[in-house]
């Protein structure tokens, strides 16, 4: 065959797989859209998870489904996520957890950069310092007063090791200086049953998932992990109000595409996540819950996650983490 007949065909059939690439882009979503939450159901981003997936579905024309892979601290869902084809029916759910998790572990089956296209923050969530009722502390300072008088006799709960619950807790002891046991569990719901059974005294979870006890009276909220005071709860001091000077370990949402999905499919998610988040219905709804909603552009998203593995580099450094 002549060169340049070969060429041509080469040509017309790059030509037509581009053209077929493009009509799948148009056709965009033609089937529903799997959400990877790296959490099991009641963690506070299933819960904002589940909240975000309808109206997401109705901007979308398809069912967006949740999917909870839990497990290795958020490592599973997110290594699943990592794998699954560029194609925009897949999605993820990040959480801190999955960044500090590469502070934490030599070998992961995701990169945050490598792996993933941001596409925007989702939700921020302050976590609280509560504890159960048969705790004898009514402050974040009466609290540090009495894990200094007992060094390693209380216990605080974690969603997991390497997840945002037990990073809050690690820095609360870095920097209160006192001597806490961790207790990791296999996701919130777990930990959170244990502190209601007074096995576990204290935790550190975000609001979406400790506000139905805290109105219950089964547990106490002694301090909030945010810069500022929530509107939700004004009447609970900040932790670093409460002493802990630069105290700040909220939870954030967001949500990612496998790298090297179509740039018109990221766009299409983009503009249907930020519209669904700027709805006011949805937003009370999440404010209701003690999550605000937060859309960003792709490339805000982008930088804040990397600033986040940065801080956290250098609080891995700060406490003295060794990869395992």
């Amino acid at each position: 065959m002549p060169t340049s007949r070969r060429a041509l065909i080469c040509l017309l059939a790059a030509a037509a797989a581009g053209f077929a690439g493009l009509a799948r882009t148009q056709d965009y979503p033609a089937r529903p859209v799997r959400l990877i939450v790296p959490f099991p159901p009641g963690a506070g981003v299933d819960v904002v998870a589940r909240l975000v997936a309808p109206s997401l579905s109705e901007r979308l024309h398809q069912n967006v489904v949740i999917d909870n892979r839990s497990g290795a601290g958020g490592a599973i869902g997110a290594g699943l996520a990592a794998k699954a084809p560029a194609d925009g029916y897949t999605l993820f759910m990040a959480t801190p957890g999955q960044v500090f998790s590469m502070n934490l572990y030599r070998k992961l089956p995701y990169d945050l950069v490598r792996d993933f296209a941001p596409l925007t923050l989702v939700a921020v969530a302050p976590n609280l310092l509560v504890v159960n009722a048969a705790v004898p502390a009514a402050t974040v300072k009466e609290f540090i007063a009495l894990a200094k008088a007992r060094p390693r006799q209380l216990n605080f709960a974690s969603a997991g090791t390497g997840t945002a619950s037990h990073l809050a807790g690690e820095l609360f002891k870095f920097l209160a200086g006192v001597e806490l046991a961790h207790v990791p569990y296999k996701g919130a719901a777990g930990a959170i049953t244990a502190l209601l059974g007074s096995e576990i005294q204290a935790a550190f979870f975000s609001i979406p998932s400790t506000l139905p006890h805290m109105k219950s009276g089964r547990l106490r909220a002694l301090g909030i992990g945010s810069a500022n005071r929530s509107d939700l709860l004004p009447g609970v001091p900040t932790i670093a109000e409460s002493g802990v000077a630069d105290y700040d370990a909220s939870t954030w949402y967001g949500a990612l595409a496998p790298a090297r999905t179509p740039r018109a499919i990221l766009e299409t998610l983009h503009r249907g996540i930020v519209h669904v988040l700027e709805a006011p219905e949805l937003r009370e709804r999440l404010l209701a819950q003690g999550a605000e909603p937060r859309p960003t552009t792709q490339r805000a998203f982008a930088a804040h996650l990397q600033t986040e593995i940065d801080k956290y580099a250098r609080l891995a450094i700060a406490m003295g983490v060794q990869p395992e």
